[in-house]
């Protein structure tokens, strides 16, 4: 390991990579900690050193995740890369249900260039949109209820002032995303999102030590740290379990040539939906939770205040129970619109393509689909105990509910980790040297 990382180094294309990369996650940190014109600063960290205390900030957990903190700091990257991946989600849904877009993704690169500028479109309105609704909780008192003074001004100019500097920020992080996928390693965006989450979690874990006193407060700081380890290791186990279809291609002449005759698979993963489940499942669960904040009266709002109330899940039955089903629904879904038989089907029975001992064309739909639906089954319930990690950690080891190892965070961590090792071991083999990965 040490040794491929000194090779990695020595590499000057690649260490050229690596280094723009850190620069990049550097300044975007430096961003995430300065705060947006109009900010009382003392002010905001009272209060959110309040709300750690109770569900204050259990609304806007997930945003807050993805921002690395940065949310409710009202930092000039508040939003962090959140609007990005909410534009990208709903471009990917759109594309299947409008035939326009469809069509566009069929063209290729320029298809998809057309579909990545209409993100961007989308991604600029959606921050727009949650500047503005952040902004005016602010105003309001509602981002931290029963603490005010977060602003200097009420004024509308400074207010608009803290929306465009969030908006600005958005758009500078897609930017700064793009330019390490183009110069640096890995995917820029997931590496951002790696890099806020892994932020939160120095002060998670020191803020259960802080929590708890004297020696239990040691022993829970390493107990909860070795128990993520151990998360860590059995998401890998499962993340790079896959089932491998064999595909054959007969040969054939193409012009003068005979091509074909060789082996190959199609690799299905467990999991092969993703964290996409979990955060639709979240999303979807914050809408009436958002409903009891802005209509706090009535028989309805108590009981979601009492069921869904943030992220204090451990009395909450039917708040686990909802996300358990949904996040199991949202992955058979995800998987249906991600991978088409039929098209793999066609596109095999196209270049002479077919699965030993089954028959091309409708049979090996059938085969595919059936294959698909009995992996989905166990990667579906999988991905929903992971999203339980919080609920099973407050009743192993008594954390409050800013337990750092969060289902959500852990798969985002491990997925993107594991995506980027790849990507830098691949480029060390194509120059002979030993990868980080046996």
């Amino acid at each position: 390991m040490i040794s491929a990382m000194a090779n990695a180094l020595k590499t000057p294309d690649l260490r050229k990579k690596i280094l723009f990369t850190l620069g990049i996650i550097v300044v975007f940190r430096l961003g995430s900690t300065v705060p947006s014109p109009n900010v009382n600063v003392v002010r905001i960290d009272e209060c959110i050193a309040m709300a750690s205390q109770g569900d204050g900030a259990g609304l806007y957990s997930m945003i807050n995740l993805f921002s690395g903190g940065a949310l409710l700091s009202l930092t000039v990257f508040a939003l962090g890369i959140m609007p990005y991946i909410t534009s990208s989600i709903i471009m990917q849904l759109l594309t299947v249900v409008i035939p326009k877009l469809e069509a566009l993704k069929k063209e290729g690169a320029s298809g998809t260039a057309k579909i990545t500028e209409y993100t961007r479109y989308l991604t600029v309105v959606l921050a727009i949109l949650n500047a503005t609704a952040f902004v005016t909780l602010a105003r309001t008192g509602q981002l931290f209820p029963g603490c005010d003074g977060i602003l200097y001004s009420d004024e509308l100019l400074p207010l608009v002032t803290m929306v465009f500097t969030m908006v600005a920020g958005t758009g500078l992080i897609m930017w700064m995303g793009e330019l390490i996928t183009e110069r640096g390693i890995g995917n820029g965006m997931s590496i951002l999102i790696f890099t806020q989450i892994a932020a939160s979690f120095p002060q998670g874990l020191w803020s259960i030590k802080e929590q708890n006193p004297g020696v239990t407060g040691w022993f829970l700081f390493f107990l909860v740290l070795g128990l993520g380890l151990l998360v860590m290791l059995g998401i890998i186990w499962v993340e790079q379990g896959q089932r491998r279809i064999p595909v054959q291609y007969a040969k054939r002449m193409v012009g003068r040539r005979l091509v074909g005759g060789s082996t190959t698979y199609i690799p299905l993963k467990v999991n092969q939906s993703g964290v996409i489940p979990v955060i639709f499942a979240s999303s979807i669960l914050y809408l009436p939770v958002l409903y009891s904040t802005f209509r706090p009266e009535g028989a309805v709002s108590l009981w979601i205040q009492q069921n869904f109330a943030g992220q204090n899940v451990l009395s909450s039955f039917w708040y686990n129970l909802v996300q358990f089903v949904l996040i199991i629904a949202f992955c058979y879904f995800y998987v249906s619109i991600t991978f088409n038989p039929e098209e793999v089907s066609d596109n095999m029975k196209k270049y002479g393509g077919f699965i030993p001992g089954i028959r091309a064309g409708k049979p090996t739909e059938r085969y595919l689909a059936y294959v698909l639906s009995r992996l989905t089954a166990p990667g579906s319930l999988y991905l929903a105990s992971i999203a339980l990690i919080p609920t099973i950690a407050f009743m192993a080891v008594g954390a409050q509910q800013n337990f750092p190892f969060g289902g959500t965070s852990i798969l985002i961590i491990v997925g993107v980790g594991l995506d980027t090792v790849k990507k830098i071991e691949s480029q060390l083999q194509q120059r002979n040297y030993e990868g980080f990965l046996k």
